[in-house]
């Protein structure tokens, strides 16, 4: 049975406290929230945000949609891929339409009042379809990186098997949608997708890290790529690396300024082992490998090898050297 009205207005009522009394806070809980949030409120409050529920969906449809006999819903009727395929197309491209534009509308500086701005709406559509024609180059990228999965691990017996289970095949494929996006400009979406994969892989992508193919993530936990990373191709990392930056620049004000180069480049068929540490706008040469746990801020010549002091090793019997 649904509640009256009133009753409602008397449960929310119960959050409302007198100050003078020693009953609840100096003020209500709902004047105090409600003064934490008025000025969003005014600004934004007819505005929908982007669903991160939503958004966790579309991934999902575009997954099907790049590799439908995989993660396609199994279709036992006979009717055709084509058919499968623009199914799953057609409701990601109308999601991922609503979703951009929702971000977009959040964020709008072109005066509109409420979710109405053509600006937005035109900017959404356009940026859908770029990405709706960009899909099969993603697919062509996603291919190698499974491909270098398989080259370079010899525990997997087939290139489904990477596909199907390895997380930094998930978290290559959702950054490379992710980038996309990125790439148009579009707010919130991008930083959406790889929080998810973050969240369900371990793995820290900013979709504006530049990523070419064939690229590898072996085991995967704990590895984290900034913002302004370049990543070249054939590329392999282990667990726990980190392509940082070392530091912020500030303006006048202190504040930090945004979108500066401050993170590694990595060059082609380099290779970087877990727990590596490399911080800052230095360049990793052509086929490098960088050993395991090094801390690492200056450059790598092609070809170089960074490595870890040598460990002394001594061994005693019966009490000698003690």
């Amino acid at each position: 049975m649904r509640a009256s009205r009133e009753a409602v207005r008397a449960r929310i009522d119960r959050f409302d406290f007198d100050p003078a009394t020693e009953d609840g806070p100096t003020l209500g809980v709902l004047d105090e929230l409600c003064e934490l949030n008025e000025a969003t409120f005014q600004r934004r409050g007819r505005l929908v945000l982007p669903s991160r529920p939503i958004v966790a969906e579309l991934v999902e449809d575009l997954r099907a949609v790049l590799y439908p006999v995989h993660f396609g819903s199994p279709d036992g009727s006979g009717r055709s891929l084509r058919y499968r395929i623009g199914v799953r197309l057609d409701k990601a491209r109308q999601a991922l339409e609503e979703q951009v534009r929702c971000g977009l509308t959040f964020l709008c500086e072109h005066g509109a009042v409420g979710p109405s701005c053509t600006a937005c709406a035109e900017r959404a559509a356009g940026a859908a379809d770029t990405v709706v024609s960009r899909l099969p180059a993603i697919r062509r990228m996603v291919d190698a990186d499974v491909q270098a999965a398989f080259d370079g691990d010899p525990s997997l017996t087939s290139v489904d098997e990477a596909l199907f289970c390895y997380p930094g095949v998930r978290a290559t494929l959702q950054h490379r949608i992710a980038h996309e996006l990125y790439g148009l400009g579009v707010p919130l979406i991008p930083r959406i997708i790889s929080e998810l994969s973050h969240s369900e892989t371990g793995i820290d992508i900013h979709p504006g890290a530049r990523i070419g193919p064939s690229f590898f993530i072996d085991h995967g936990t704990g590895v984290v790529i900034g913002e302004t990373a370049v990543v070249g191709e054939r590329v392999r990392l282990y667990q726990g690396v980190t392509l940082g930056s070392r530091s912020f620049a500030s303006d006048e004000q202190g504040r930090l300024v945004k979108g500066l180069p401050r993170h590694p480049i990595v060059e082609d068929d380099v290779v970087i082992y877990a727990g590596a540490t490399i911080l800052g706008r230095i360049t990793i040469g052509r086929g490098a490998t960088i050993g395991g746990n090094v801390w690492l801020t200056r450059s790598v010549p092609p070809g170089g090898r960074v490595h870890q002091a040598r460990a002394r090793q001594d061994t005693f019997e019966n009490g000698s050297g003690i």
